[in-house]
């Protein structure tokens, strides 16, 4: 095993190389040690992570996540194995696979709501929507045949403005004007009704 450097206090910090750096960690919980550290790598990390398909608040996350780990074992870094940047940025990497595994594992055990029955209509509901209905059948018998006909175009057809004109074989402005001014009428003609 090599020896390692000797780390003195009166060595500047910012002159450490990465590895010395997490060693001063591991030996003193160097606070100065781990905020250099931190500084020089948190940045990258996040980038990397974002390059890796991560979200950005997520990569923000996973990288201080990843800093934290570098915190919590500086004890078992070991330079023969990796340098600082390999080792820091396999821990980040690892912390995406853990995280995008729960995220999976989370989904396939969601519930699927989709498949289930709607729940029965209440008698109240449906004696309130047939009388609606029966007052916008009303109401729109207020209206002229051509507002009648891009109302329903509109609405009940979900036709685009645009294809409406063009179905109609009228300008487009046409078929906006003629949608206002029934709105309008029939938002009087339901405020009579009510």
């Amino acid at each position: 095993m090599t020896p390692e450097p000797s780390i003195e206090t009166s060595e500047p910090a910012r002159e450490l190389a990465p590895e010395d750096l997490i060693v001063a960690i591991a030996v003193r919980a160097d606070r100065d040690a781990f905020a250099r550290l931190f500084q020089l790598f948190a940045p990258r990390l996040k980038s990397y992570l974002i390059g890796l398909g991560t979200t950005p608040p997520a990569a923000e996350e996973l990288a201080q996540e990843a800093m934290l780990s570098v915190w919590r074992k500086a004890a078992f870094f070991n330079r023969s194995r990796a340098g600082a940047s390999t080792w820091i940025f396999t821990i980040a990497r690892n912390l995406r696979i853990d995280a995008a595994r729960k995220e999976r594992s989370a989904l396939a055990y969601a519930v699927d709501l989709s498949e289930e029955p709607d729940a029965p209509e209440q008698p109240d509901a449906i004696v309130s929507g047939a009388e609606r209905d029966l007052k916008v059948r009303e109401a729109l018998k207020s209206l002229t045949p051509d507002q009648v006909t891009v109302v329903r175009m509109s609405f009940f057809q979900e036709k685009p403005h645009s294809e409406i004109a063009a179905d109609l074989g009228i300008p487009l402005g046409t078929v906006k004007s003629r949608v206002r001014l029934a709105m309008a009428r029939l938002r009087e003609r339901l405020e009579e009704l009510l």
